[in-house]
């Protein structure tokens, strides 16, 4: 059953999900699903989804040819603050300068590995950026 919830992220997650929705397509209550959820696969289905989101927005950005609000949108976020906020949550940067620089870094790289070496870290947030002193 929870594989069945995890595809159907996979394969939705730029539908208007809530634990509410997936729990009732798994017979489920919220609380149940998201418990087992997370024993499972060691995060929330929320959290699931936003990395899922998060994932499909880096591949987006790194074409360069949307802003970052029609990214935001087109991976099924509500919200750019929020959008902003787990982004930068699990990338390590803000995605206007992912956008800026996903470009220069993956220059010459074909897109698949480029999704395997930018790929968002999971279940912990990206390692705090320490400011060099001059």
């Amino acid at each position: 059953m929870l594989r069945r919830v995890r595809d159907r992220i996979d394969r939705e997650y730029a539908q208007p999900l809530d634990v509410e929705a997936l729990a009732r397509g798994a017979h489920m209550s919220a609380g149940h699903l998201s418990r087992e959820f997370r024993k499972a696969y060691g995060e929330s289905p929320y959290g699931y989804v936003m990395t899922r989101r998060i994932e499909r927005a880096m591949a987006l950005l790194r074409r360069g040819d949307l802003s970052v609000t029609d990214v935001c949108f087109a991976v099924g976020c509500q919200s750019l603050g929020t959008f902003s906020t787990r982004f930068t949550e699990l990338v390590g940067m803000p995605p206007s300068t992912y956008r800026r620089e996903a470009a220069e870094s993956v220059a010459g790289i074909p897109s698949c590995v480029a999704k395997q070496v930018t790929r968002p870290v999971r279940n912990r947030e990206a390692p705090a950026v320490e400011p060099q002193l001059a």
